[in-house]
């Protein structure tokens, strides 16, 4: 019995990868009647089941020392994270890894968010996945739609499911529906939209939470339509993102102010805590960011029942023994 459903699900995932690689090709136009009503029942059935466990994808997509607070925004999220029980195991890193040991840091093999540093994120627990130039749009769209080459390991590829809570967090420099990849490559809104697609028929999550800190934020998250993901910008289109505050002894700004004052609400919180994302998104306010935060939600639940620990915090299943 368990190997005919697990012949099932193969071949659901067949038929699925191969009506997304169909619209891949068709484009949004050219699309028959039959295509349409196939889109609006994946888009329209929901994500049945439960959820099981807890993914996270965080990227620095910038390099250089004077990015030091994109490194230090997406530590910052990696040490929330682990602190609410998600292990290495469903943590994908991805960070240019030059600030710690630049020539230009004063406190080498460090990294810090604040001018005091109370707190070296860059210790001996940090796992990153892809350093340096490993850290490309393609190697994020592979880790997202789990199409790697045999020779990736696992601990390079995220193993969510449709059971999956993720939580996938970028930060960098961005523009008008772009965001750019070391000053090498650009991730386009379009790509975004695509790509959670493709997760979503592929049964690759159960709900996502997609948080993006760059100028011009919105603009890659406007128009959103994927089922059952919720997305955060901070800042709207025609907008910047800010740094927080400078350390005058590195030269540099050390986080910006969407991440600080994420960090200021979810530090405190524990498994039980009932923080929902409406309260922790209307509290990131322009008087704080100095810019308008913008977020948009596909969820069948509303943003008031959903907590931030179904996001940023780890499911713990328990299984009875027989």
């Amino acid at each position: 019995r368990n190997r005919t459903k697990r012949i099932v699900k193969i071949m659901t995932r067949f038929i699925i990868q191969i009506l997304v690689a169909a619209m891949c090709v068709m484009g949004s136009e050219g699309k028959t009647k039959e295509w349409e009503a196939a889109e609006g029942f994946f888009k329209d059935s929901g994500r049945p089941g439960r959820h099981t466990n807890n993914w996270a994808v965080l990227v620095d997509t910038s390099r250089f020392w004077q990015n030091y607070r994109h490194a230090a925004n997406v530590l910052t999220m990696y040490h929330l994270v682990k602190k609410l029980g998600i292990p290495d195991s469903n943590i994908i890193l991805m960070m240019g890894d030059d600030i710690p040991c630049n020539v230009r840091n004063a406190h080498p093999a460090t990294l810090y968010n604040n001018q005091n540093h109370s707190v070296n994120l860059y210790g001996d627990d940090v796992e990153v996945d892809y350093r340096g130039y490993e850290v490309t749009v393609e190697n994020f769209l592979r880790v997202m739609t789990g199409r790697h080459d045999p020779s990736v390991p696992k601990s390079k590829r995220l193993g969510s499911d449709e059971g999956s809570n993720v939580l996938v967090f970028l930060s960098g420099h961005g523009g008008d529906e772009f965001l750019k990849f070391q000053d090498a490559t650009e991730i386009t809104a379009q790509d975004v939209r695509d790509t959670l697609w493709q997760m979503w028929v592929g049964m690759r999550y159960h709900s996502m939470l997609l948080m993006i800190e760059t100028c011009q934020a919105a603009s890659m998250i406007t128009g959103l339509k994927i089922p059952s993901v919720v997305a955060i910008g901070s800042s709207r289109k025609g907008e910047n993102s800010y740094s927080h505050h400078n350390d005058y002894e590195l030269g540099v700004h050390v986080i910006d102010r969407f991440t600080y004052y994420t960090l200021e609400a979810i530090n405190p919180l524990t498994h039980a805590s009932p923080l929902t994302l409406h309260t922790l998104f209307t509290s990131l306010s322009p008087s704080l960011l100095l810019s308008q935060p913008y977020w948009t939600s596909t969820h069948p639940v509303p943003l008031q029942k959903l907590r931030v620990t179904d996001y940023f915090a780890s499911k713990a299943t328990v299984s009875r023994l027989p």
